[in-house]
């Protein structure tokens, strides 16, 4: 039932009809407060069966290629390579990783767009063929030590509303394709197609339409060259939401038409990354301590004049933090709220909060400001999307511990599977049965577990 994120061995419950994944929570808290308040994720495996079904529906014969890096568990990757997605590398680890599942060369592609040249030589050696590149150093790095490569030119692509300069982090310019080109044609080296990525921040859906016509343009260059392009890679920045998801098809759809239809041969693929897992798994932590502080050490400007003088406000820290599961807090905003777990009367008052990690050091805080019931020490609270960016490498800072993953799936997810031919017998070993939480007394509670 148990099983860290580097542990390979692990089972999936299968949850009958009467069973939900609250009831799992419930059960899994039960167990933590009687043998070690750790941290935990309750994983559910058949939402990724479920996102795999929509973009299927939704964006086909868009491939998805999932990015490891957004969370690299094997459950995770174990059912997204069963359902016959792709993989988007950016390590060494990674290729490793996603090669042991029995993954065909063909179907990862090397990201990194800064790539160590001993990674470099071990994609060379693993097959892995097809990578990114965006200037002339990369281009010349890759030439030296992979010389049977295929690049994906990654051009650069600019939000029109974000009111800023053209993002070149990553991604080259349309003019510097063309050196990029003439230096390729100069060592030898393929290329093969077009990256671009948009984020899933950017308010302006205009931007694909601008980033489509871009790669169109790289492939007319492309032909000059005599190159023969064969790949478009329309990158990630796919939120997870269904309605955004059919707002990029309906605005990337009719240009794919006309600049890469299907009698053209180029194969259109996608980096959707939290898309597939950010939705699928809750995190549970524990309060660890609470202290109550000042009003002007804790709440923003403004917050302050809505409050009672007298009314107190708290600081809890956590058995988790920003150097762990809220690493992603460090460079983005939490993009979801604390749920209480305990049961507490709907006119019971609720007090300005701050949630901090355990490491007592000043970026190690997790939520500025919310409105809690007064909580105790031992409490838990919930976190709802959490498989992006969370279940990756993490940080052994102060003797952080990985929080536990307890992945479920339903029945009918199970079924779905089934019924599409893709429940590989090497799967179908990792599950095992678990009735109705309900039906249990709390002393039998998981005790089908692996």
């Amino acid at each position: 039932m148990k099983g860290f994120l580097e542990d390979a061995n692990y089972s999936i419950g299968l949850l009958d009809e009467g069973a939900t994944l609250a009831d799992v929570i419930d059960n899994c808290i039960y167990e933590h407060t009687h043998t070690g308040k750790k941290a935990f994720y309750v994983g559910d495996l058949g939402k990724l069966v479920r996102n795999n079904i929509r973009w299927q529906n939704v964006m086909a014969p868009i491939k998805p290629f999932y990015p490891v890096k957004c969370n690299s568990t094997p459950g995770v990757l174990e059912i997204l390579g069963t359902l016959g997605v792709g993989f988007a590398c950016s390590s060494k680890s990674e290729m490793a990783l996603v090669q042991d599942l029995g993954i065909s060369p063909e179907n990862i592609i090397y990201t990194n767009p800064c790539k160590q040249a001993s990674q470099i030589k071990y994609a060379a050696k693993a097959g892995i063929n097809i990578m990114t590149c965006d200037n002339d150093i990369e281009l010349k790095k890759i030439s030296r030590n992979h010389p049977n490569a295929k690049l994906l030119l990654h051009i650069a692509t600019e939000d029109i509303t974000a009111g800023e300069e053209m993002n070149m982090k990553f991604g080259t310019t349309l003019k510097n394709c063309r050196h990029l080109m003439e230096c390729a044609k100069e060592l030898g080296v393929q290329i093969v197609g077009v990256k671009f990525h948009v984020s899933g921040s950017c308010k302006d859906l205009q931007t694909y339409i601008h980033a489509i016509s871009d790669a169109r343009c790289v492939f007319d260059m492309a032909e000059e060259f005599g190159f023969k392009m064969n790949m478009l890679d329309i990158g990630g920045g796919f939120t997870g939401s269904e309605l955004q998801l059919e707002e990029v098809n309906q605005v990337i759809r009719p240009l794919l038409d006309v600049y890469f239809p299907r009698e053209s041969g180029v194969n259109v693929i996608a980096e959707p990354g939290c898309y597939y897992v950010s939705s699928a798994f809750t995190l549970a932590v524990n309060v660890i301590a609470k202290k109550t502080v000042e009003c002007d050490q804790l709440l923003p400007s403004g917050v302050e004049q809505t409050r009672n003088d007298d009314e107190p406000v708290f600081a809890y820290y956590i058995n988790d933090g920003v150097y762990g599961s809220f690493a992603s807090k460090l460079s983005e905003k939490l993009n979801t709220i604390p749920e209480v777990h305990k049961k507490y009367k709907e006119d019971e008052p609720l007090f300005a909060s701050s949630l901090w990690g355990p490491s007592c050091d000043e970026l190690d805080q997790i939520v500025e400001n919310c409105l809690l019931p007064e909580l105790s020490v031992g409490d838990w609270l919930i976190f709802d999307n959490m498989g992006s960016g969370t279940l990756g490498e993490q940080s052994t800072f102060n003797d952080y511990q990985r929080p536990l993953i307890y992945y479920m799936m339903s029945f009918s997810d199970w079924d779905e599977m089934q019924d599409a031919g893709i429940a590989s017998d090497t799967l179908m070993k990792n599950f095992f049965f678990v009735p109705s939480c309900i039906q249990l007394s709390p002393e039998e509670r998981f005790s089908t577990a692996a």
